[in-house]
């Protein structure tokens, strides 16, 4: 990895004396991979509700409090502009502070918070009818439309006002699979600050401090770094780290624990997802043993990866889901388990025994993607979780995840 062109994780300001994120150079290649996709599928139009991909079309953002309610969205068609439905006073203020979308391209939008508001009163049936006449006049309305994520009487609005629906998620997902320098350099950002992060974190891990307490710590040293989401910290403690539960409790961390943690959070939309783990004064040889088979397993993953290999490469060096435990592939999911990272959290290439054996994808330099290994140890109840964020470039690999890993970190030894 030596002759590889180090990777940028410059401040987070605009300046006059570096080259640092170039938004409108940004805008510009989403917009375009998402033209591109839409161009070479059947659909005459994208209509997205995902946050991600509204995001990924129109570079606008509005917090994540409703990114689950389905009042957004956007439409996409082969030869226009994007047009936006956004939530109250937002569209004002994309009006005056989003000059790449045309004023009138953003427009006021309700359908129902997720059925709060029942479909008999009549806003789906009114927003269909109003794309579907938009549809018309770009002259793609016998087209199919592509659509990601809907509600069930959205879909069956469009069907029954005579629109053809078809898949457009995977054709999005197609879109954003690889990423452009400013992307990877707001990746490498967004683990920069996990790093950091991860510093204060063996600072105050001593017995004592309790899993929650690590959380909030981690939510506002994030946000103090400019954070604009910390999506989840999972924190999991002594006998707590097996089975993985994926989550934080108010447990009291103990002498001897082993402790991992997972920092999922974005910066300007580009997530982080983030183990490591740590003892907590001292390392029996059972947790150490586990943490060594968990690195052996990610540092052969990690050698496997090169543009041009399959997923299924690099998933058959991890091992069986019966060689630690489960029942089968399923019961084991996302323990040993590569994801893509961008806008969203799980992005394409996703990579396990599961699904990439028989349905392989092919690495390609421009790709981002997280690689997760987990070991339980003999002990019973603790366990190893380790994960690397890895750019792949064309002639090697470039790993994001910066704070020590290779050996079991004993945080606060005695």
């Amino acid at each position: 990895m030596s002759n590889l062109v180090p990777l940028h994780a410059p401040g987070h300001s605009n300046v006059d004396y570096e080259m640092r994120v170039d938004m409108d150079r940004l805008r510009a290649y989403r917009l375009d991979r998402a033209k591109r996709s839409l161009e070479s599928s059947e659909c005459g139009a994208f209509l997205l509700f995902d946050f991600y991909n509204i995001r990924y079309t129109t570079q606008t953002w509005i917090g994540g409090a409703l990114g689950d309610k389905m009042t957004r969205y956007a439409l996409l068609t082969r030869d226009g502009e994007p047009m936006l439905w956004d939530f109250g006073s937002a569209v004002r203020h994309h009006q005056l502070y989003s000059p790449w979308l045309k004023p009138e391209n953003n427009h006021p939008g309700m359908l129902g918070m997720r059925g709060a508001v029942a479909p008999s009163a009549g806003l789906m049936e009114s927003a269909v009818r109003e794309i579907k006449a938009l549809l018309v006049e770009a002259g793609v309305a016998d087209l199919p439309v592509g659509v990601d994520i809907v509600e069930p009487p959205f879909l069956f609005e469009m069907q029954r006002q005579g629109l053809r629906v078809v898949d457009a998620q995977q054709l999005m997902l197609d879109a954003r699979v690889i990423k452009s320098i400013d992307e990877i350099m707001l990746l490498n950002q967004a683990a920069a600050m996990v790093d950091g992060v991860y510093q204060d974190i063996v600072d105050v891990l001593k017995p004592g401090i309790r899993e929650n307490e690590i959380v909030a710590l981690a939510n506002k040293r994030l946000y103090e770094l400019g954070s604009d989401q910390v999506e989840a910290v999972n924190a999991i403690s002594g006998d707590r780290c097996n089975p993985h539960p994926h989550n934080f409790t108010d447990r009291i961390i103990r002498p001897g624990d082993q402790a991992f943690f997972d920092i999922i959070h974005s910066f300007n939309g580009y997530r982080t997802c983030y183990y490591r783990t740590f003892a907590v004064g001292s390392a029996t040889n059972s947790q150490r043993d586990a943490y060594k088979k968990a690195r052996e397993w990610m540092d052969a993953a990690i050698d496997v990866v090169k543009a041009g290999v399959g997923t299924d490469d690099i998933a058959r060096v991890w091992p069986k889901a019966t060689d630690f435990g489960f029942a089968d592939e399923l019961a084991a999911f996302g323990l040993q388990f590569g994801h893509g990272l961008g806008l969203g959290l799980h992005e394409r290439p996703i990579i396990s025994r599961l699904n990439s054996l028989d349905n392989p994808v092919e690495i390609k330099a421009g790709m981002v993607f997280a690689l997760e290994t987990y070991c339980p140890a003999s002990d019973g109840f603790s366990a190893a979780r380790i994960e690397e964020e890895i750019v792949v470039a064309e002639n090697g690999v470039h790993v994001l995840t910066r704070f020590p890993a290779q050996e079991l970190f004993i945080a606060n030894q005695y």
